[in-house]
Formats: C-alpha cells, sequence, structure tokens
C-alpha cells in the first residue's frame, strides 16, 4: 500500500494493518448489523484464535518468547465481547423464528452440546462460569499480582548481578546491555499480565450478565411483541442464549487457561509437556504406590474393576520401565567414569635426572579441592574455565597487556569445598564455597534475611550467605546480589590480578608490547629502547604504573614521555610522575567519569610544609613519617574517604607533586580505597571541589 505526502510516496507494509483492521471490524460489529453467515465464520475464527494461543503458551519455553500475550489476550476478549454486541441483536431481532435464528454455530452449540434442553445447557454454562469465574481466572489473577510484585522487587538485585559479571568480565558490554534489556523487559511483562488478567475477569463477569440481560429480554421480547407463549419462548430465546454464551465461554476458558499457564511456568529451556514428562513422571516410586493403591481399590468388591485395575497395570509397567532406563542410564555412567586399569613394564634402570624434571612455577595458578572439580570440569558442563578466560580477556583490554594463563589443578590436601589462588606459586587468596548453590551478597542495604549458610565474599569481604539455587529470586527481591559459585571464583581471581597486576608484567611482556608499538611507531621504539633507556627501567616505569592502579592502555604517551624525560634523569620514580601526567585526563576519567567537577581531599598548609620538609631532608625514597602523625593522619584520611565513598564518590588525595609517591605507598598499606594526584594530574578541563581538609 502507498500513500503520498508533498510529492512523496511511502509504503506501510499490509502486515501492519492487521491490528487497526480487526480493531475497526471490532467496533462495526457493535454498532452494525451483522449477517449471520460472517458470525459462523467470525464464531469459528474466535474458536481458532483460542486455540492456537493456548497451543503457543504450551510450546513456549519462556514467558519472554511470547511477550505480546498481554496484548493478544485484550484484543481477544474485546474480539469476544463484540460477537457476544452482534448475536444479542441478532437473537432478539429474529429469535422468534426458531433455533437457526443466529447462525449455525450457535445453533449447534445450542442443540448438539445440551441436547437441546435449555436447563441443561443452564447448568453446563453455570459450570463453565464457575470454572472459569472462581477457579482459573481468580487463580491467574492472584499469580500475575504477586508475580509482578516480586519481578519488580528484584529487579535492583538482578541489575547488580549483571553489573557484578560485567565487572568480573563474564559477559561483555553488549551481553550485559542485553541482560539488562531482558530484565527490563521480563518486568514490563508480568506488569501487563497483572493488568491483562483482570479483562479476563471482567470478560467471565460480563459473559454471566449477558446471559441473564439475553434470557429476560428475549421472553419479554418474544411474548409482547411476536405473540409467543411463554415456554415457546423460553425454548427459542434460552436455547440461542445458552448457544451464543458457550460458543463465547468455551475460547473465554481457553485463553483464561492459557494465562494461568503462561503465568505459572518458569524460566527454563523446555515447553509444559516436557517439563510435566521429566518431572512429574519421573520417580518409579510415586508410580509404583499409585499402582498399588488403585490395585487395592480395584480388587474390593462393588468396585469398577476393569478401569481400576487397567490403571493399576499401566502405572505399574511405566514404573518398571522408568526403574530399568534409571539403571541402565546409571551403569552407563559408571562404564564411561570407569578408567581402564593398564599395566607398565617394569623398567629394569631407574631414569637418570635432568632439567626436564624441575618444573616451572606458573605465574597464575588455582588448586580447587575434589569437591570443586565439576565447575572447572567442561564435562561435567563446568562453566568456571568460560568464565576464566572472560576475566583475563577483559583485564586484558583495561590493563593494556595480556593476562598470563591460569594453571588449574586439584589438591587431594585442600578441604573439599576450599581453593587457592597462586602467584608465582604463593598462595594469594583462597576461600570455601558451596558448588550446589548461590551466594547472596549484602551490598549494604536489604530488606530482610535470607536462610542459609553465612560467610563472606571472598572477593571483598561483604557480608554474604550461601543459599539454595530455588531461593535466588527471593533474595535478589529482598536486595541481595545473588551469584553463582563459579562467578565468586571468578570475581576473586579478578579481584586479586588487578591488585598484583604488576607482578605479573616482565621483561617478555615489555618486548611483546614494544613490539606491537613498533608496527605503528618504529621510529619511537628504535629511539627509546636501548638508545634512551634500558628495558629494565621501562618494565620498572610500567610496573610502577600497574601498582597504582594505571592502565598501561596508551603505551605511545608512554614512550614518548619516557623518551623527552629520559635525558634528564634515569630515576624510575622521576620518570613514573611524568608519565602520570601524561596520563593525567585517563586517571581523572578512571575515578570521575562524569561531570567537569572532581571532588577532592586536601591537607592543611602545615602539615604539608610537615611533610615536605622531611622530604628534602631524608629524600622522597628513604622518608619516613614519625608514628604518632601518621597514625593520626591515617585515622582522619579513613575518616574522610568514608565519608566520600557513603555518598557515592571516588576518594582522591590532592597534594603537591613531590608527596604524591610518598602519600601513595603510605595510603596503598592503610587505607587502599583512597586515590592520591598531584596538582599536576588535575587536566585543564577539569574543576576541583574540596570537600575536606585533613590537618595533623
Amino acid at each position: 500500500m502507498e500513500f503520498t505526502i508533498n510529492n512523496k510516496t511511502s509504503k506501510i507494509p499490509l502486515i501492519g494493518l492487521g491490528t487497526p483492521i480487526l480493531l475497526v471490524l471490532i467496533l462495526a460489529m457493535m454498532t452494525l448489523p451483522v449477517p449471520t453467515i460472517v458470525l459462523d465464520i467470525l464464531f469459528s475464527f474466535n474458536i481458532t484464535l483460542a486455540l492456537i494461543v493456548i497451543l503457543v503458551t504450551v510450546y513456549t519455553s519462556k514467558p519472554l518468547e511470547f511477550a505480546a500475550f498481554p496484548t493478544v489476550l485484550l484484543i481477544a476478549t474485546l474480539l469476544r465481547l463484540a460477537l457476544n454486541v452482534a448475536s444479542t441483536r441478532v437473537v432478539l431481532l429474529n429469535g422468534h423464528t426458531g433455533p437457526g435464528a443466529a447462525g449455525s454455530v450457535i445453533e449447534s452449540f445450542g442443540a448438539v452440546v445440551v441436547g437441546g434442553n435449555y436447563a441443561v445447557g443452564l447448568v453446563v454454562f453455570a459450570i463453565l462460569v464457575i470454572i472459569n469465574f472462581v477457579v482459573v481466572t481468580k487463580g491467574a489473577g492472584r499469580i500475575s499480582e504477586v508475580s509482578a510484585r516480586f519481578t519488580l522487587d528484584a529487579m535492583p538485585g538482578k541489575q547488580m548481578a549483571i553489573d557484578a559479571d560485567l565487572n568480573a568480565g563474564l559477559l561483555t558490554q553488549d551481553e550485559a546491555k542485553a541482560r539488562r534489556q531482558e530484565v527490563s523487559s521480563e518486568a514490563d511483562f508480568y506488569g501487563a499480565m497483572d493488568g491483562a488478567s483482570k479483562f479476563v475477569r471482567g470478560d467471565a463477569i460480563a459473559g454471566l450478565l449477558i446471559l441473564f440481560i439475553n434470557i429476560i429480554g428475549g421472553i419479554a421480547i418474544g411474548m409482547t411483541q411476536h405473540d409467543l407463549d411463554f415456554g415457546t419462548a423460553m425454548q427459542y430465546y434460552a436455547l440461542l442464549t445458552i448457544g451464543d454464551g458457550l460458543v463465547a465461554q468455551i475460547p473465554a476458558l481457553l485463553l483464561s487457561t492459557a494465562a494461568a499457564i503462561m503465568v505459572t511456568r518458569q524460566n527454563t529451556s523446555e515447553d509444559v509437556g516436557e517439563q510435566v514428562m521429566s518431572q512429574l513422571f519421573s520417580s518409579p516410586k510415586a508410580l509404583t504406590v499409585a499402582a498399588s493403591v488403585i490395585g487395592l481399590l480395584g480388587i474390593i468388591p462393588g468396585m469398577p474393576h476393569f478401569a481400576f485395575l487397567t490403571i493399576a497395570v499401566a502405572a505399574g509397567a511405566g514404573a518398571w520401565h522408568l526403574k530399568q532406563k534409571q539403571e541402565e542410564e546409571k551403569q552407563q555412567l559408571v562404564e564411561d567414569n570407569a578408567s581402564p586399569t593398564t599395566t607398565k613394564p617394569v623398567q629394569s634402570e631407574t631414569k637418570e635426572l635432568s632439567w626436564d624434571d624441575v618444573q616451572p612455577v606458573d605465574p597464575v595458578g588455582l588448586e580447587v579441592g575434589y569437591r570443586l572439580i565439576p565447575l572447572v570440569d567442561q564435562a561435567q558442563d563446568g562453566t568456571l574455565m568460560g568464565r576464566i578466560k572472560g576475566v583475563r580477556k577483559k583485564l586484558s583490554q583495561e590493563l593494556g597487556f595480556l593476562m598470563p594463563s591460569v594453571h588449574i589443578r586439584d589438591n587431594l590436601d585442600l578441604a573439599p569445598n576450599a581453593y587457592k589462588i597462586m602467584l608465582m606459586g604463593v598462595t594469594v587468596g583462597e576461600a570455601e564455597i558451596h558448588p550446589d548453590r548461590d551466594l547472596a551478597i549484602n551490598p549494604g542495604q536489604v530488606f530482610g534475611e535470607v536462610q542459609g549458610i553465612k560467610g563472606k565474599d571472598p572477593a571483598f569481604g561483604l557480608e554474604a550467605v550461601w543459599i539454595e539455587k530455588n531461593m535466588k529470586d527471593q533474595a535478589q527481591s529482598l536486595g541481595y546480589t545473588v551469584v553463582d559459585a563459579s562467578t565468586v571464583v571468578a570475581t576473586h581471581l579478578s579481584q586479586i590480578l588487578q591488585e598484583h597486576a604488576h607482578e605479573l608484567l616482565g621483561h617478555e611482556e615489555v618486548e611483546q608490547l614494544l613490539k606491537m608499538l613498533s608496527q605503528s611507531a618504529p621510529k619511537l621504539v628504535e629511539n627509546l629502547v636501548p638508545e634512551t633507556l634500558s628495558l629494565g627501567v621501562l618494565v620498572k616505569v610500567l610496573q610502577n604504573l600497574l601498582q597504582e592502579h594505571v592502565p598501561i592502555r596508551d603505551l605511545r604517551t608512554i614512550a614518548e614521555t619516557l623518551a623527552e624525560y629520559a635525558s634528564r634523569s634515569q630515576d624510575t620514580g622521576v620518570l613514573t610522575a611524568a608519565a602520570r601526567i601524561s596520563l593525567s585526563r585517563m586517571i581523572v576519567q578512571n575515578l570521575n567519569a562524569g561531570g567537569d567537577e572532581i571532588s577532592v581531599i586536601t591537607l592543611e598548609p602545615t602539615l604539608e610544609q610537615i611533610l615536605l620538609q622531611s622530604t628534602q631532608v631524608g629524600g622522597d625514597e628513604s622518608v619516613g613519617i614519625e608514628p604518632g602523625l601518621a597514625e593520626r593522619l591515617q585515622k582522619s584520611l579513613q575518616e574522610v574517604a568514608q565519608r566520600q565513598e557513603i555518598r557515592g564518590e571516588t576518594p582522591v588525595l590532592l597534594t603537591a607533586p613531590t608527596l604524591r609517591a610518598m602519600l601513595a605507598r603510605f595510603a596503598r598499606f592503610g587505607i587502599p580505597n583512597l586515590h592520591v594526584l598531584s596538582y599536576q594530574e588535575i587536566p585543564d578541563s577539569k574543576q576541583v571541589k574540596i570537600i575536606a581538609t585533613v590537618g595533623q
């Protein structure tokens, strides 16, 4: 279809006109007379639509795969009500002519379904209304309401879990964006389902009221306008009205059931049928007991022996088949896990030792207890290997050099649930986890407690609880950040690798960085190493930057700065300070991503003067702070830094250039969350806002 505006032709896809055309037809049915043949077609379409909707809900694996369900439910409800209005008009106008006055579909439901007996029809219709209104619709509405509330309450926890996975390198930016969109869509869906359930409930009430109105109105019209006696009028109009009600009520019951299925299903990769078969009929013991009970009832005199005993035999056969199948699977698993025993010939001579027997130390190692082996075994669907790869990729991109591989091995000397992380063969982190549970981390503000095994987050020391996996949604709704055991280990590893990144950068890694830089700036690399600086000095400067959490991604800027300053000094401290000034925009951006203003803490001039005099006397590397002064300074800085963190800002101490390195080392061991900058490291585009001044 095309239309022209200002001599420009645009096209509208015909498929996009389906919903507007349907809404116009609904309005027309409510206001204009509809021929009976059209009514038959529309009633058949209504029943077909209801069947399609309920089958789609049954075969949908996740609710969000049918996110248009609330809208479809609303349109189907409006269509059914419009058909009720149109059929009511036909019944009241032509009902005196007989049961076929409103079309073949209504006549068939009135004659075949209830046998042409309006008393039976009233009872059947009442039962359908009770089932639909009291049971299905009421239950589905309650579940929709609760699901919407808990989904909204769980959104903050789910968002924090996504952020935690993103920070741990388990997700890319695009994957995190898609996960956030999924969480938002899920909340919108359940909110819409809560509202749509009210339409279904109102539709059930409307169907009941329309029935009584049509019967009373039809009898009155038949007796007063068409001179029918009460019995004949009751026979004609009651059958037509009941047929009309059944034609509308059966699709209504199907859609109500579809809504109930949609809000009661779980987010799994299986459809409803697969879930029922895999969970309801998975226990041979349950089928055996059921077969025994039904069999005992079947042999009692007076009971329906054939029906009960047939069901008992079928249940018993099913139990036997399930048990045989489980035994075969168990035997197959034992055979797969069994390792063949091989006999090695006894060597007559002992092999001489060589340098091959001296194993090098792994830069990064992870040892796990035997219960944690499934986490790293991909044959058992272990996800830890993939997450560690994600951590390495994320840190390599952020810091600017390739993170070494993590050598994973099992250690029977560890506790079954324990693991430890090692750098250069030395343990730098260890913890115990529960692989069959999730860790609910208290981020600082939660709205209740969850039951489980109390513990701490290994990476950051936050209070946490190991909960059952089925309690994840409940914990998230209370404000906890919930992660699985693999994520706990990966996050702990990520935090340790970030803290010790400077220890993982060596001569080989720097050689590779220079080789990559030489592809874009060959002359710079040629003049820098070894003509201007030795490789060892360059390695030390890069290690200093990493130790102060400054990425070395911009290696070209670092190299140009070192090439400029190397003629003045070969001191690594001086060169590091110069490199920091060149990277000041990146440093400040990492501390204060947005805004033109950066909040800082400063030292009182008197205190700063004392520290400057100490530096001049002892030199930057050998200066020490008097113990009493150091204790007071550390306490004051901790209090100010904590207040700034509570406000959601990164604590930054701004000081003189000659004091920056000393105070950075001082803060590193006592206040690790405090970042120390010099006056020269503040870009001209940033304004400084002093929020606190620390004195003696």
